[in-house]
Parts: C-alpha cells; structure tokens; sequence
C-alpha cells in the first residue's frame, strides 16, 4: 500500500468512527426523548420567549446531548417541584416562568 493509499484509509476509518459516534449520540437523545414522551402527557405549550432566550436554551441543551423541549420540561417540573402548591394562580405560573429564566441566564 502507498503512503496516499494509507492516508485514505486512515481518513475513512477516521471518518466512519465519526459517523458511527453521531449516529450512538442521536440514538440516545431519540430514545431519550421517547421515553419521556412514554411517561408524559403530550400537551402542547406555546411560549414566546426572545431570541437570546432560544440561543442559550439551545445551548445548555446541546452541551447536556438532550432536545430543548427535554430540558424546558425538566426545568418547569423542577420548579413545580419546588413550589409545591396545589393548583398554582397566574401569578405562580408567571413567576416560575420568571424562575427558569433566572436559572438559564445564571447557567450560562
């Protein structure tokens, strides 16, 4: 084998650990993400949030190797969790809003 005929193989061993290690990584988050849809109601939440908001969401995120959704989930149900009120009013539920948007600006 030549030197070029190395190096191409090498590239293409190279490339196909690369494949195969995005390919274990985006099985994981699906699988994760399926089975917190197995355990959760599927109720949609629109939220308007800016787009700084987004970005570091995105962010934190992907640093974690889970889908936005997954961790906008988690954070609402921690701070429920904290809370720990009956039946929240408007007013809770604007605060805990407030909340995991504090947290996610002093994560980043």
């Amino acid at each position: 084998m030549t030197k070029t005929e190395d190096s191409r193989a090498n590239r293409r061993a190279r490339h196909a650990a690369i494949r195969a290690e995005v390919a274990a990584e985006a099985a994981e988050n699906a699988e994760a993400e399926a089975a917190e849809n197995a355990t959760t109601l599927d109720v949609p939440l629109h939220l308007r949030i800016d787009q700084q908001l987004d970005a570091q969401l995105r962010e934190w995120a992907a640093t974690e190797h889970i889908p936005t959704s997954a961790l906008v989930r988690r954070l609402l149900r921690q701070a429920m969790r904290e809370h720990r009120g009956d039946s929240p009013t408007t007013a809770q539920v604007e605060e805990i809003a407030r909340r995991v948007a504090r947290e996610e600006l002093h994560h980043s």
